[in-house]
């Protein structure tokens, strides 16, 4: 259901905005524990996907590193204004952004993209949200599901939350917007992060090549293969204790890039957990979990990559137990209340 709202709000979109300026929005793509196949709580579920946002016509998206955002790398997007004079003498209804009075282009022609969502020559991740926002409210009174459910917007900054509710069904939408690195799977952008980052920073993001895994990974492994429910199992187990999900899922797909498929059935599944905490035990003594990524050569060729990604040195998620010792015996207390729960 969720895809097929997504596939709607986008046609809309195309629809609507075919004469603006604005970013124009791709096929929405599935993400994160909902997706993958191992949500560890049904009732808080949230279904998450990826936006990627293409220029419009006479626009360009070109992405420049803050090399200060490492180990998490962050990004700003500058929109580039393109010569058009072309397409205008081959009959095309569109006005040159250089080469046109601005006066002429007021009185013809909707504002260009820099002028209406960018702060400054970079695409604004809030301005972006909150336009979206907007027409997300307008277009739902188009939508077949908006005479059976209810929408509910959700205040965010920097990503498009929605709950949609039924009678006693309800579940909660997240759509985080995305600029593609080059024609990768790798993305940057508009997810959520700690407070203080500057609305023009997009943040590196993952998610669609490890959603990409998971669906590889159930492609080739047996019907009856157990791998996300031991992912399932114990992130419900790690609420409430200092380890992130992500962590947890980082080594899992270190062992499903390791063990072979066929050991992760129902009567493997004891070996496997065991495999996992000792994975993470072995990982906190030398204060190094490697990102699963990020300089991993063994990563699916199938799934696209940056060129530099699998031969790049490999980021250290637990850099912070390496430089900070509280941090570290922290950690090892919080691996043995695990044990024992």
């Amino acid at each position: 259901m969720v895809t097929d709202l997504m596939d709607k709000l986008t046609h809309i979109f195309g629809q609507g905005l075919s004469n603006s300026f604005y970013p124009v929005p791709q096929q929405a793509i599935g993400v994160g524990s909902a997706f993958e196949g191992w949500s560890p709580c049904a009732e808080d579920v949230v279904y998450r996907v990826l936006v990627p946002l293409s220029p419009p016509p006479g626009h360009a998206f070109h992405l420049e590193l803050d090399t200060a955002g490492m180990p998490q790398r962050n990004f700003c997007v500058r929109v580039q204004l393109l010569c058009t004079c072309t397409r205008e003498q081959l009959g095309e209804n569109m006005l040159c952004f250089l080469h046109h009075p601005e006066e002429e282009l007021k009185r013809k022609q909707d504002p260009s993209l820099v002028h209406t969502l960018c702060t400054g020559s970079y695409l604004d991740v809030e301005k972006t949200v909150h336009w979206f926002y907007r027409f997300v409210r307008v277009a739902w009174l188009l939508l077949p599901q908006s005479c059976h459910w209810r929408l509910m917007l959700q205040p965010s900054s920097r990503s498009c939350k929605f709950q949609l509710s039924k009678d006693k069904e309800s579940f909660m939408v997240e759509m985080i917007f995305g600029v593609r690195q080059g024609d990768s799977d790798i993305f940057v952008g508009s997810q959520p992060t700690e407070v203080g980052i500057p609305s023009t920073t997009w943040l590196e993001t993952y998610a669609v090549a490890e959603a990409k895994f998971f669906r590889h990974i159930s492609r080739k492994a047996p019907h009856d293969s157990w791998h996300c429910k031991c992912l399932q199992l114990l992130t419900r187990i790690l609420m409430g204790v200092g380890f992130s999900s992500y962590t947890l899922k980082t080594v899992v797909m270190h062992l499903l890039n390791t063990v072979p498929l066929t050991r992760w059935r129902r009567r493997d599944f004891r070996q496997r957990l065991e495999d996992i905490l000792k994975y993470i035990h072995c990982s906190l003594e030398t204060k190094r979990l490697n990102h699963f990524i990020i300089g991993n050569e063994r990563f699916p060729m199938e799934i696209s990559l940056p060129s530099d990604f699998r031969v790049a040195e490999p980021l250290n998620l637990f850099q912070h137990l390496a430089s900070n010792p509280d941090a570290h015996t922290k950690a090892r207390h919080e691996y043995i209340h695990l044990l024992h729960r």
